[in-house]
């Protein structure tokens, strides 16, 4: 039997998908890559949970790419990283990297495919790539989607290793705090997801990809159609029934 690399645990509306390989410090070995594709795809089609949390075990959230891996060569393996973000990408149900320690090349990657994330101020990152003689390719598809170009731009090419903080500032986390706060921030990103009503949470994460689009025009005319059919909604009808009549809807978790 190969060893488990990535586990899942239910708690209450979340799936918490744990990186757990801290022997390597949670690389993106193939098998992992793998694995960790597996559970997110397992976890994005249970009805029953209505956020995934992504997170590591040990000291290290992942330190990037497998580079013993990597030198020794051999075949890809049958899912790559490309297959995971794109996963994270398009998924419809909200995503949150709770990033519990440091966090190098391919794990920046995963955090920015995330659609929340939550991170040690005191923890560091670094597009190590280029002092290693690669480049942050693969990962620069979600990583210039959610940075602030000039700080991508500026850590990118130097490979300077920063904190949660400059994390923040340049737009990979959403949030940088201290080490007790970490699960209460987290667990209040996934309080406030789970109240949203699933199908409407799905078209705004798609509508935050989609815009904006080309053309004014053609953008309002999308979300005229968006608008229309969410109002038209068995949706909208139990959340507007709700607030009129004082309850909560039906979809809201806890209710």
């Amino acid at each position: 039997m190969p060893d488990l690399l990535v586990r899942t645990e239910r708690r209450g509306p979340a799936a918490v998908v744990t990186l757990d390989s801290p022997s390597n410090r949670n690389a993106l070995s193939r098998a992992l890559v793998e694995q960790l594709h597996a559970a997110l795809a397992a976890a994005l089609a249970d009805d029953g949970v209505r956020v995934v949390v992504l997170t590591g075990a040990g000291p290290v959230f992942c330190s990037g790419a497998d580079l013993k891996e990597q030198r020794a060569g051999g075949r890809p393996g049958a899912v790559g990283l490309p297959e995971v973000l794109t996963l994270l990408l398009d998924s419809a149900k909200p995503v949150v990297a709770r990033v519990d320690g440091a966090a190098r090349a391919g794990g920046l990657g995963l955090i920015a495919a995330c659609d929340l994330a939550v991170g040690l101020a005191g923890a560091t990152f670094a597009f190590s790539e280029v002092r290693i003689g690669v480049a942050p390719a693969i990962i620069a598809v979600p990583c210039l989607r959610r940075m602030d170009p000039r700080a991508a731009r500026e850590l990118f090419l130097t490979g300077q290793p920063f904190d949660g903080a400059r994390a923040q500032q340049a737009g990979l986390l959403d949030r940088a705090v201290g080490d007790g706060d970490l699960d209460a921030a987290v667990d209040a990103f996934v309080e406030q997801l789970a109240q949203g009503a699933p199908e409407a949470i799905a078209a705004t994460l798609q509508l935050l990809r989609d815009l904006p689009g080309p053309d004014l025009a053609e953008d309002f005319r999308r979300m005229a159609a968006v608008s229309a059919e969410r109002f038209g909604s068995a949706e909208a009808a139990e959340g507007i029934a709700a607030l009129l009549g004082r309850r909560r809807p039906a979809w809201a978790a806890g209710s």
